[in-house]
């Protein structure tokens, strides 16, 4: 299997404000396919965007988006990036029709391919039909699929969402993430999504980049497991639940420390919580089991022990 293509380096990528440092020396490599990036709020995320985008002047450190430097050329990764930002962008006076096909002239597109292929995206976002109507009639979940509409007319390479499902209700916020996964899988674009919900980004996204004031604490696989062939419980109780980690330890299994409990991993080859069922009985301490549940490794399993 080939090596999906680099899409963003950065090295010892910095970024202030006056004199408050927001980047510390970032160093990543980020890959094709669906990217969370993940942190606390005030942890960099947006300021790492813009920087991107070009949006902000590079300080100490490089970084490339695309083989593009934004130091350098970030007018040419404007054309190749689409973003959906996490502040209002509607235009008063324009419908989406006209305002889709405004950003595709902005990206470079000539006016008769930017019109013709806003009304195609508008279609695909589930807008074609109210594609003339006025802006201001919009929901919420509209206006945020009109954005997504926005950075796909111009055919990107890449897109940027910033929390592209701030303040929408369930359905809303499903049509999203739908969309967000047929774009990232099946139209050939690669995703950064940054979000503070952590199941948006267990739904849609591939990797998660973690932050934490401005430095980089982790990054992985959103279904990495090393031991992802084996069942997984989570055991919480009361009593000495460690003790009966080790216990399953002797006998070929694996156990970690989580909140309030353990979580087993059960050597290949066994399905059921018999053995752990059997551990706790031949224990002679004072060992309760209230909950015994299987379990997965999931982004806020992945995303708390970063920033623990």
């Amino acid at each position: 299997m080939s090596t999906p293509d680099l899409i963003i380096r950065s090295r010892g990528l910095t970024q202030s404000y006056g004199e408050k440092t927001v980047l510390h020396g970032l160093d990543f490599e980020l890959h094709e396919g669906a990217i969370g990036l993940l942190g606390p709020n005030g942890s960099g995320k947006t300021t790492l965007l813009r920087t991107l985008l070009g949006l902000l002047p590079v300080q100490p450190g490089h970084c490339s988006v695309l083989g593009h430097d934004p130091a350098l050329d970030p007018v040419a990764i404007r054309w190749l990036i689409g973003l959906v930002p996490e502040s209002e962008c509607l235009v008063p006076g324009m419908n989406a029709v006209e305002l889709t096909a405004y950003c595709g002239e902005l990206s470079g597109m000539e006016p008769r391919d930017a019109m013709q292929r806003a009304h195609q995206v508008l279609y695909y976002v589930g807008l074609g039909e109210a594609r003339y109507r006025d802006l201001g009639d919009y929901s919420q979940g509209m206006k945020q699929r009109l954005k997504l509409a926005q950075a796909l007319v111009h055919d990107p390479d890449l897109i940027f969402l910033d929390e592209p499902t701030n303040g929408m209700d369930p359905p809303g916020r499903e049509k999203m993430l739908q969309l967000i996964r047929e774009v990232s899988r099946t139209k050939g674009v690669s995703v950064v999504l940054s979000s503070h919900l952590l199941p948006d980004v267990q739904e849609t996204c591939d990797h998660v980049l973690i932050l934490q004031e401005g430095r980089v604490k982790g990054y992985s696989s959103v279904t990495h497991d090393p031991m992802h062939e084996r069942v997984l419980y989570d055991v919480r109780g009361r009593g000495p639940l460690e003790d009966l980690g080790r216990r399953l330890e002797e006998a070929g299994h694996h156990f970690t420390a989580i909140k309030g409990g353990i979580r087993v991993s059960l050597r290949e080859g066994i399905e059921g919580p018999e053995p752990i069922l059997e551990a706790s009985l031949a224990m002679t301490e004072d060992l309760e089991i209230r909950h015994l549940i299987p379990a997965g490794r999931s982004v806020e399993d992945t995303f708390f022990e970063a920033i623990d």
